[in-house]
């Protein structure tokens, strides 16, 4: 039960985070293109980046602050980073073939999905 807290509580501080810097970053850019969006999704890679490696390469870290900070504030500000990391760590475990099919899975399933409900959306 610990866990979930820690993943309702992270999450909603990633969530607010996103909403905060894809607002800042429409402060200065104009609203022609997902800007935000995309700041958001590489700020979230880097960061998960890092913590990952710091973890697995530098220091232990304890599960639950892992949980805190990977899914729960990570995982609010953008799932893309969990998307980037479990590819990356595909091709790192020689499993390149699995990797772009996440890829290809994740891409072109999320944007057909999307497409989907669009139209369903409509009838309903």
């Amino acid at each position: 039960m610990k866990n979930y807290f820690l993943v309702f509580f992270g999450g909603g501080l990633g969530a607010s985070a996103r909403y905060w810097l894809s607002g800042a970053v429409y402060r200065w850019l104009p609203a022609d293109f997902p800007y935000g969006n995309l700041v958001v999704n590489t700020v979230g890679c880097f960061l998960i980046g890092i913590l990952i490696a710091s973890v697995e390469e530098r220091f232990l870290m304890q599960p639950s602050i892992r949980i805190f900070l990977a899914i729960g504030i990570l995982g609010g500000f953008t799932t893309f980073s969990s998307f980037s990391y479990e590819t990356i760590a595909l091709f790192r475990d020689g499993e390149s073939f699995r990797a772009f099919l996440n890829i290809f899975s994740t891409v072109i399933g999320c944007l057909g999905a999307t497409w989907f409900g669009m139209q369903l959306g409509r009838f309903v």
